[in-house]
């Protein structure tokens, strides 16, 4: 069965995999003539999808902000918190002190609930050091846990998060000292795949934002912005402008912004933990999007403060509830689109000859039920570069 939206549904299928990646997805039937022979494992009528991909985490960092859950349920809002001295910078001191074994410590458990649900590619950001060396562990952090666990890293520089309290006032400064200059830094020692930037009232404004991109463009690095999460800055529109992989979050997002991301293919990542952590009201425009064929992808945003979440299912499930997403849209929000956005379109997030053999098998027949439930976990087994790992 096939989809409105390009997928495709067989239900008597086969998948032969060789040296790691797919020879060939397809109906039982079509299998070619030298497969055909081949000792093959039943997976018992289950449910195989592509394997899932997190697009959008800090899964590296230092400390919780518990706390900041208590204010919020005292009544405080996230920019209060934010202006009050907590929010990112509060994170900052404990991921500085934690140095990178200690940062890939702490990130292991989180790392190992994602991987749990069928997980095989996840980006992480810096943006909690704020500072050059603690920005670059972050991301030395995350390198490692790829040589912890059968996982595919994508990082992003995400300096451009928050100014640390000793550069308080003194934006330019920050960035002319720390922003730019690590980044050509992590950029030289291969850290850094992407670069990202929080373009909000409570960040930094699209001209600020726009000399980040300028800086990765002269370092040959892709693009995606933190935009539109509590106001319509124009964030969108300018990532668009530098064909952006991705404009995340969006629940602000207006007309102009969405036709550019159309025109520049940039894929909206949207994250319904945050939504739903800070008490949000305000959905993305899901049928402007729709109607414009944005690609729309689905993190979980894992982050200690506004999105402390370590379950794509559940992701999942808030982006079809509080969204209005389709099964079908949270399904490839999750492999093909959280693909696209992380440039790892023609590599992963589809089950197609040619591409990295990575698979989720679950205790399923439909995919409806991986995002109805929640708090439940079907995963029988995962697939990583042909390689079956058992839940």
């Amino acid at each position: 069965m096939t989809g409105t939206d390009g997928t495709r549904t067989i239900a008597d299928a086969a998948i032969a995999v060789e040296g790691g990646r797919i020879a060939f997805a397809g109906p039982r039937s079509e299998l070619p003539s030298e497969w055909r022979d081949v000792e093959a494992e039943s997976l018992g009528a289950r449910l195989v999808t592509p394997a899932m991909i997190d697009c959008h985490t800090h899964l590296v960092h230092g400390g919780d902000r518990a706390r900041e859950f208590e204010m919020r349920l005292e009544g405080a809002s996230y920019e209060e918190i934010a202006r009050a001295g907590g929010g990112i910078v509060s994170s900052v001191r404990a991921t500085r002190e934690a140095g990178v074994e200690g940062l890939v410590a702490s990130a292991l458990p989180r790392l190992d609930a994602l991987l749990s649900e069928g997980v095989s590619t996840i980006e992480i950001k810096s943006g909690y050091g704020l500072a050059i060396e603690p920005e670059l562990d972050m991301l030395r952090a995350a390198r490692a846990l790829s040589r912890e666990r059968p996982v595919r890293i994508v990082t992003s520089w995400l300096a451009a998060h928050a100014t640390p309290a000793e550069y308080k006032g003194r934006n330019a400064d920050y960035f002319a000292d720390v922003v730019l200059p690590g980044m050509e830094q992590g950029a030289a020692e291969g850290l850094i795949d992407a670069v990202d930037g929080f373009c909000e009232g409570i960040a930094f404004s699209t001209d600020e934002i726009a000399t980040v991109f300028d800086k990765a463009k002269s370092l040959g690095l892709p693009v995606k912005l933190h935009a539109e999460q509590l106001s319509d800055l124009g964030g969108a529109k300018l990532a668009a402008s530098y064909g952006a992989l991705s404009a995340d979050h969006l629940e602000y997002l207006g007309a102009d912004g969405v036709e550019a991301m159309a025109r520049a293919g940039t894929v909206a990542v949207l994250l319904p933990g945050a939504f739903y952590a800070i008490r949000e009201r305000q959905v993305p425009p899901m049928a402007a999007l729709r109607a414009a064929g944005v690609p729309m992808a689905v993190a979980t945003d894992c982050n200690p403060g506004t999105s402390p979440m370590t379950s794509l299912l559940l992701a999942m499930n808030m982006a079809a509830t509080f969204f209005g997403m389709t099964v079908a849209e949270c399904l490839a929000g999750t492999t093909r689109e959280a693909a696209r956005a992380l440039g790892l379109e023609d590599e992963t997030g589809t089950i197609e000859a040619g591409k990295s053999a990575d698979l989720s098998v679950w205790n399923v027949t439909s995919p409806a039920e991986l995002v109805y439930r929640f708090g439940f976990n079907p995963l029988h087994m995962r697939v990583f570069k042909g390689r079956k790992i058992e839940s």
